[in-house]
């Protein structure tokens, strides 16, 4: 009876694993830890600090809206609660609730009340998510690996949310 030479599946599972397991403790090497180095550094928590900021006041701006339009909640609460998300995915704490400290006619964090007219309130709402995600864009350039990732997924969702403000229903 003949041989068959090919590879058993053993054999080539176990090929696999060891592969993997060199590429893993090749991945630990110093080039590891100086990414580990670079996103833990000063520069690198202020860009997550102010993202986590300008995630907290995006989250004001749509508790404003909800509150000066609640015709509206239904369409904006599951984008406010991935922005909510986007807050604690930066470190920061997300208020609870649409409880906002200002009322809706009083000026947010970027001065602007929220406008009487529902389809004006919205295009403020995907104006704000717009220059929000085009900040997170252009932090790109300075961020290290992983927080430019998360950096760019956040900023991909925010003009996903402004699509959805300005010609979703």
């Amino acid at each position: 009876m003949p041989i068959d030479s090919r590879p058993r599946r053993r054999s080539l599972l176990a090929t696999g694993v060891t592969g993997a397991a060199a590429l893993v403790l090749a991945g630990c090497s110093d080039g590891a830890s100086e990414a580990v180095e670079r996103e833990r550094s000063s520069h690198a928590q202020r860009l997550r600090r102010r993202a986590a900021r300008d995630s907290v006041d995006l989250l004001e701006r749509y508790d404003r809206t909800i509150d000066a339009h609640p015709s509206l909640a239904g369409r904006l609460e599951p984008l406010r609660a991935n922005v909510a998300r986007h807050v604690t995915a930066f470190g920061g704490a997300a208020p609870r609730g649409s409880a906002s400290p200002r009322t809706a006619a009083d000026p947010g964090p970027a001065g602007t009340a929220v406008p009487a007219d529902t389809g004006r309130a919205l295009t403020a709402l995907a104006n704000a998510e717009r220059a929000t995600a085009d900040a997170r864009t252009r932090a790109l350039l300075d961020a290290p690996p992983e927080l430019a990732r998360l950096l760019a997924s956040v900023a991909a969702a925010g003009a996903a949310h402004a699509y959805l403000l300005t010609n979703g229903e």
